[in-house]
């Protein structure tokens, strides 16, 4: 309705200018000034109207999904009058996607370094609350850490009742990771501002994870980064890895808020803003910290005040999908996710959900000893089938060709999907990442210098492409499924199976993306099993 009015006064506006127009002659100067005006006008009705399409288009993605749901149990001749318990979850799955695409619009929508928030809940309470929590890190109160207070207890209550839920099943997790390094248990708090334990998040810089780890932080913890495991992804050895940091960083600074500090903007630039301020508590140092490390520490405890004080806000835990009991079970054989839950029934998200450090669905049991989790429900039938388990479809899902992978990717290699900025040129992303502008240029298939503010750039942190000619991309993509791809100049063409998704695919082939193959094909999202789609050649 707000987009109406504004077409109509436009309207109204342009109306009365050309009647006026028609009676007397304007000088320059009044029709000048009109003509800004109106053009005030309808640059505000363009940013309402693509407000209104972006929220249009959420809104029938999911309707969307949900149809084309509808039509593939249709057309496998399933009951309609009542939903499987296979849709059911499929569609509670897409829900919580969607709730989590508007959740994250909430911790976004407020520019931290400009917005003052107030609250019915005297400053006196507060400080009171704060001092109750006992923490053995000292937690601070000002207006910088009340404006971060009201954020997460006042002002984002579909995001923080996701978070509570989620933490009900992480939070334990990490509290037996930090005791057994001795440190404060607060600092579980930390997973919330890092990624709203998000155990999938990616940062535009390349962090990854619930912890957010760059490549060789994560590298020097110990986390094994290849072509088939991240476990920055994994939750409790990204923890165990966040927690040996933090313990480094408090060995240096001997204070909390300077190691949690360190956290996000590296021990180096900590040492540097405690040079400049001439001292070394965190509020002295704060004016010469990086802008974005500024708020780190005032939002962790206003995520720890909202975790401890939720009740009195009115804010409920949703309830999430996560197991309350696991068991783990060493893997020494290549195994994939697919043969798992064809033989015991165990549906693919649940593995995936609770195995995230395995990129490309397939454990590498036969490089070492690798852990997987499965809800205690489905342990008898993981023990029983075991045998059957490693044979089923080995030589299509879990052979030695599937886990050769595309050349040129190993260890000390990562690829990392980077949209360009305002204010961003090669020289200064090539910096940013360790490679050459050369690389970008051959990488991306840049002809000149020019970017544009949204492009996305890839980028190889082993220095250098996978190779993807001779059909090297487009074998490996098919090695599951014989008749899967067909190769062709330009283009790879490929055949959908059950249980693709554009993002599953595109990960098949090195250097694409899934709104590549959706650019190439002008399709959508939503794909169907038997689809023939085209895979650009990169």
């Amino acid at each position: 309705m707000r987009a109406f009015r504004t077409i109509f006064a436009a309207l109204l506006l342009l109306a009365a200018t050309l009647t006026a127009g028609g009676q007397e002659l304007k000088t320059r100067s009044k029709l000048l000034k009109e003509n800004a005006e109106l053009r005030s006008k309808v640059d505000s009705l363009i940013r309402e109207l693509e407000e209104y399409r972006l929220e249009q288009a959420v809104a029938d993605s999911l309707a969307a999904e949900m149809l084309q749901m509808l039509e593939e149990t249709i057309e496998e001749d399933e009951p309609v009058e009542g939903y499987s318990p296979e849709m059911t979850d499929s569609l509670l799955s897409l829900w919580y996607v969607h709730r989590q695409l508007e959740a994250t619009r909430e911790l976004t929508e407020y520019d931290m370094d400009s917005v003052r928030f107030t609250s019915d809940v005297p400053d006196s309470v507060l400080i009171d609350r704060l001092g109750k929590m006992n923490s053995v890190i000292t937690l601070p109160f000002n207006e910088t850490v009340k404006n971060y207070m009201v954020l997460y207890s006042e002002k984002m209550h579909t995001k923080m009742g996701h978070i509570l839920g989620l933490s009900t099943y992480y939070m334990p997790i990490f509290e037996d990771v930090f005791n057994r390094y001795g440190l404060p248990q607060e600092l579980k708090a930390m997973a919330i501002v890092e990624s709203s334990l998000n155990p999938t998040a990616v940062s535009r810089a390349g962090a990854k994870g619930m912890w957010q780890f760059m490549y060789n932080t994560a590298k020097t913890y110990g986390l094994r980064i290849d072509s088939y495991v991240d476990e920055r992804l994994d939750v409790e050895k990204a923890a165990d890895a966040a927690a040996r940091y933090l313990l480094d960083a408090y060995n240096i600074f001997g204070d909390w808020c300077l190691a949690i500090s360190s956290y996000n903007c590296g021990s180096g630039n900590v040492n540097k803003a405690i040079r400049r301020a001439g001292k070394n508590d965190f509020w002295s140092i704060y004016p010469f910290l990086p802008k974005e490390t500024r708020g780190y520490m005032p939002a962790f405890v206003g995520a720890l005040y909202a975790m401890t004080y939720y009740k009195e806000y009115g804010l409920v835990p949703e309830s999430v999908q996560m197991p309350a009991h696991t068991d783990t079970f060493e893997i020494r054989r290549n195994l994939s996710f697919s043969q798992i839950s064809e033989v015991i029934g165990i549906p693919g998200e649940d593995l995936q959900n609770l195995n995230p450090q395995y990129i490309r669905e397939i454990i590498p049991g036969n490089e070492g000893v690798c852990i997987l989790k499965l809800p205690y429900n489905y342990t008898n039938a993981f023990i029983d089938n075991q045998d059957s388990l490693y044979t089923h479809k080995s030589s299509e899902i879990a052979s030695g060709s599937v886990l050769e992978g595309p050349s040129g990717i190993g260890d000390g290699q990562e690829r990392i999907a980077y949209k360009v900025k305002s204010g961003d040129y090669l020289g200064r992303i090539a910096s940013r990442y360790g490679v050459t502008v050369k690389q970008l240029q051959q990488w991306n298939n840049l002809r000149g210098t020019n970017l544009r503010i949204g492009q996305t750039l890839y980028i190889y942190r082993g220095g250098s492409k996978p190779a993807s000619s001779s059909g090297s991309t487009a074998s490996t993509a098919s090695s599951s499924s014989s008749s899967s791809s067909s190769s062709s100049g330009a283009y790879v063409t490929y055949t959908v199976r059950s249980g693709d998704s554009l993002y599953k695919i595109a990960q098949r082939y090195p250097g694409v993306s899934a709104e590549d193959i959706m650019r190439y094909n002008g399709i959508s999202s939503s794909i169907k099993p038997g689809m023939k789609i085209k895979i650009p050649r990169k």
